[in-house]
């Protein structure tokens, strides 16, 4: 319930800088990254706007080449010639290599990747035509392919770190010895270095496989739009309409977090950026409002985090997930609908037992902005948002929808705003940021792309598969238990999309041969990679969080795990019955259906996490019973939240009326214990 407001007026609280984010995420990154200046700057801005154009003429068939019609795999890399050589100007190679100037060596790297993505280029149209990828390509290309190679490794260990480097390496050199009899289930076809070679830098299965060309068919249109939206002032609009909506309710602060993460992640689709972003905003006032450092940094490292699961616009992953399952963008977005909400669901409700259990109350109504002051400022927005929905869902132009709603944007931005109207120097600033992104993505997806390419070729997979089930012994719910566990490990060193990729070709195929819904595998695959962004050791979110809180990293990382113990559950309830991600018969109603008891039962989980039961109260006015009730409330509210039927022996109405049969004695004995205590005259609490 809403908390009174204080009848002192005071200070609102309001976004000021509309690119505060962007500026804070350089200040951020600029210990690991250079920022580019003088002519290098240029050329990354040049670049950029190269790519864009090459995107732009590539989806709308614009013919920039007269009579001349470019091949995919020729626009894959013209893209890749224009973008990972600034890997090695961006990414310095080492901790002590400068950061105020490029070292001859990295300019030596640059060139050479520029070379051979070139050569490659002008040679692809031919090694389709000639079958060179299986059938042996000319001495010139294998040079070329092996410098690809290598420098894609390099640019892997720069952009993703060491651990993505060990990750993927191996397994791209796997194909030469995979014959060995010690590779076990992992044994498939051998091929030459010459072989291997080929297929890495020509097929359509490896380095122009899945991952760049979900980057090139839709994350660039995607990833400008997010800038865009930026960068015309959507960071203030979403926060303070977070502000104006949620301040008020006890721990409002902390709600407005999440309400503001998740409405800027539904337009930028990124966990840092999400978290400066909003968590220099929100996370001071969260510990003005009483939430001690370090939980007001887990609270927005795991509110950001939910970025890359909201529609519309999701993280790079969700198009690589389009990709592997050959379908529409759109439809992975909307199975995401029923996942991302209850991710905030579960992490309102978390927030909302901690925040009474310790009683901190709202942010007074004259501190905050007025809804209808906010809507009268940013009010196009909204026109821009309806625009992308209506050509994802309704004319499934996933590949258009963002250049026309960044067209509508930026109309809508130089005629009604004054404070962000754009300038040649914004242009440039704009092309800058994406260049940047575009570069980080490139350098990890092309690598992780020779993955792909390496259990294609050797043809490992199927068998792989098969020996899942047979360790496993056909049991679902002992699959995915080691899948969720493989999968969170992996993150722990992996980028969510390498890690997706990785779980994507070894796991999920068994998952499948068990019945088990395509769309609801992938997805509970994708949802446990992203959990490492609060997981420690890694745990970037976290950690980006803890230094903007000031509060230690590490403890920073475990709070999160305990703000977001609820999210750990969730990807089991969608894959259980793949009505909750909207697929079978009748998805919409079963799915909401579902939702709604879901729902119920975090509720529950999460008064049992926290010791405060909506409508019950404090537990710790239970007593000496208060640990063993809060433990039936978790217990009863997973039992009520877990979809019946499918692999699950019981039916849906048996999963609910046990739910009831343990929730509701639970609740009831702790509400006569916690009223009977009220009514004992001076009682003593604890604090």
């Amino acid at each position: 319930m809403p908390d009174s407001a204080a009848a002192a007026p005071a200070k609102k609280i309001e976004f000021e800088d509309p690119h505060a984010g962007l500026g804070n995420l350089q200040e951020a990154e600029v210990t690991r990254v250079r920022t580019l200046r003088g002519v290098w700057r240029w050329a990354l801005v040049i670049a950029t706007a190269a790519t864009i154009l090459l995107c732009i003429n590539q989806q709308f068939s614009l013919r920039f080449f007269i009579d001349y019609t470019q091949l995919n795999t020729e626009y894959f890399y013209l893209l890749i010639a224009l973008m990972l050589p600034f890997t090695f100007l961006i990414f310095p190679g080492t901790e002590t290599a400068p950061l105020n100037r490029i070292p001859w060596y990295d300019l030596l790297l640059a060139l050479a990747t520029f070379a051979a993505s070139i050569w490659l280029m002008l040679n692809v149209r031919k090694a389709a035509q000639y079958g060179w990828e299986s059938d042996g390509a000319p001495r010139n290309v294998i040079v070329a392919g092996l410098v690809m190679w290598v420098m894609l490794m390099e640019a892997l260990r720069r952009t993703g770190g060491w651990s993505l480097l060990l990750s993927v390496f191996p397994f791209t050199v796997y194909p030469l010895f995979a014959e060995a009899s010690w590779l076990g289930p992992f044994r498939g076809s051998q091929l030459t270095l010459d072989q291997a070679t080929a297929y890495h830098v020509l097929s359509g299965e490896s380095l122009l496989g899945i991952p760049i060309q979900a980057f090139a068919d839709t994350v660039i249109g995607f990833l400008v739009f997010g800038t865009a939206l930026m960068m015309t002032g959507a960071g203030k609009f979403f926060i303070n309409i977070a502000f104006a909506l949620c301040g008020t309710f006890r721990g409002g602060a902390a709600k407005v977090c999440i309400f503001a993460s998740g409405l800027l992640g539904m337009m930028s689709g990124s966990i840092i950026s999400n978290v400066l972003t909003a968590g220099t905003m929100t996370i001071p006032v969260m510990k003005k409002s009483g939430f001690r450092a370090s939980y007001a940094g887990a609270i927005e490292a795991c509110a950001s985090t939910g970025a890359v699961l909201a529609p519309p616009v999701m993280g790079a992953t969700a198009f690589v997930i389009a990709q592997f399952l050959n379908v529409s963008y759109a439809e992975v977005a909307v199975a995401a609908i029923i996942p991302a909400a209850l991710y905030y669901i579960g992490l309102f409700m978390q927030v909302d037992s901690y925040a009474a259990r310790h009683g901190l109350k709202g942010i007074p109504r004259a501190e905050l902005p007025r809804v209808m002051d906010t809507i009268k400022d940013g009010w196009y927005y909204v026109f821009v948002i309806a625009l992308l929905i209506v050509m994802l869902l309704y004319f499934k132009r996933e590949s258009h929808a963002p250049f026309y709603a960044t067209a509508l944007l930026l109309v809508l931005n130089q005629v009604f705003s004054k404070d962000t109207r754009w300038t040649l120097g914004t242009i440039a600033k704009f092309l800058e940021v994406n260049g940047r992104t575009f570069v980080e993505l490139v350098g990890i997806l092309a690598g992780c792309g020779l993955l792909i390419g390496a259990f294609s070729m050797t043809g490992v997979v199927s068998s792989l598969a098969n020996d899942l089930l047979t360790l496993a012994g056909d049991n679902a719910f002992l699959l995915l238990a080691m899948c969720a566990f493989t999968s969170l490990i992996l993150g722990l060193g992996l980028t969510t999309t390498a890690c997706y990729i990785f779980l994507a070709i070894l796991v999920a195929p068994a998952l499948e041969k068990l019945g088990l819904n395509r769309m609801a595998v992938h997805m509970f695959i994708f949802y446990w990679g992203m959990l490492s962004s609060i997981t420690p050791p890694v745990a970037i979110a976290s950690f980006a969080a803890a230094g903007i809180a000031g509060s230690p990293a590490m403890k920073t990382g475990w709070e999160s795990m305990w703000v977001g113990s609820i999210i750990y559950f969730i990807p089991f309830f969608f894959v259980l019955n793949p009505a909750l991600v909207l697929q079978g018969p009748s998805p919409y109603l079963a799915g909401l259906g579902l939702m709604a008891i879901a729902a119920v039962g975090t509720l529950f989980i999460c008064g049992g996490i926290q010791g405060y039961q909506a409508f019950v109260g404090d537990l710790r006015g239970t007593g000496p019973l208060e640990w063993p009730l809060r433990v039936l409330l978790v217990i009863g509210g997973f039992v009520i939240a877990t979809p019946g039927g499918g692999i699950n022996p019981l039916s849906q109405w048996h999963m609910t009326l046990l739910g009831l049969a343990i929730l509701a004695p639970t609740a009831l004995l702790a509400l006569v214990l916690i009223r009977r205590q009220a009514l004992v005259p001076n009682q003593l609490r604890a604090p």
